[in-house]
């Protein structure tokens, strides 16, 4: 009997089942001039082809976030450092208690110098892990107020996917049952997706800049919190494009005026013509997540 065809069903080539094949027998994957182009992993790995991967890392984010109706974001950026509260607590106990050992011991000077620094860092930590605390009320507050809402018309938290405040903003939001985006990075130490973000929702990238390009494609809002180089960048450069034109106008929120203001003394840029005082309204500072929360419901009349 003739079998019946599924004219919807999608027919592809032996080529991922000879990948599989190899990974699982755990065979070298030899160059093969006769293996398919879209499935010749030294093919498409060659310098020449790179136009290739940065056009597949742009659809593949994009079409997944599509599937799952995810069309708006608050995207939330901070220190991948600054650990949970738990988290902190736990290490000080731990470094005050070493402290006290180590002096009651007799160690010698390098001794005690490292077990003081390191409650140094202990404390350090302690007192940052309360931006943690925050990045996750204010997430609290996002999906609070999207789940009620057609799926249309909700905002989605979106992170960098890492530890510290993006796990943090995470984390809030999927405590109320929301999904939550992470647009994760390759790094040199490895960094894998924090465990708050839907599965299906836990991209990683290769490139910064097509990364970057994700964040702000559904962004209906920008929350910094306290962050290093990272956080800098992506903060920056949101900045920039909304400043120039180039991207739509949205909140941009500082969380935590201290430190911002501490890091960054944006009159300078103005006393020296580098600015307008006019861009110091691109962004707004705030200490506390229902003022952030404000912002964003004010701009868009929530």
């Amino acid at each position: 009997m003739q079998q019946t065809q599924d004219l919807s069903a999608a027919r592809l080539s032996n080529a991922w089942a000879e990948l599989q094949a190899h990974a699982r027998d755990h065979q070298p994957l030899d160059a093969d001039a006769y293996r398919l182009a879209f499935a010749d992993p030294e093919f498409l790995l060659r310098r020449e082809t790179r136009g290739i991967r940065m056009q597949l890392e742009m659809l593949k984010p994009e079409l997944g976030q599509s599937q799952q109706g995810i069309e708006n974001t608050v995207v939330v950026f901070g220190s991948a450092r600054f650990p949970a509260p738990e988290t902190a607590s736990a290490s000080l106990a731990a470094a005050q208690a070493n402290l006290t050992k180590a002096s009651a011991a007799g160690v010698d000077e390098a001794g005690l110098a490292d077990a003081q620094d390191a409650l140094l860092v202990a404390e350090r930590h302690m007192r940052n892990a309360h931006f943690y605390d925050q990045a996750r009320l204010f997430a609290r507050l996002v999906a609070a107020h999207s789940l009620p809402l057609p799926l249309a018309e909700q905002l989605f938290i979106c992170t960098g996917g890492g530890p510290g405040i993006m796990e943090a903003a995470n984390r809030g939001a999927h405590e109320l049952g929301a999904p939550t985006v992470g647009l994760n990075i390759v790094l040199p130490h490895e960094q894998s997706g924090n465990q708050y973000i839907t599965p299906s929702l836990n991209f990683k990238f290769h490139y910064f800049a097509l990364r970057k390009m994700h964040f702000l494609m559904r962004a209906k809002a920008l929350v910094a919190f306290p962050g290093g180089f990272g956080t800098l960048d992506e903060l920056f450069e949101v900045i920039t494009l909304v400043q120039t034109g180039k991207s739509k106008p949205l909140p941009i929120v500082l969380f935590g005026s201290d430190y911002w203001k501490r890091l960054i003394n944006f009159d300078v840029l103005i006393e020296e013509g580098a600015i307008s005082p006019k861009d110091l309204d691109l962004f707004h500072y705030v200490d506390e997540p229902q003022a952030a929360w404000d912002i964003i419901a004010r701009f868009y009349d929530l």
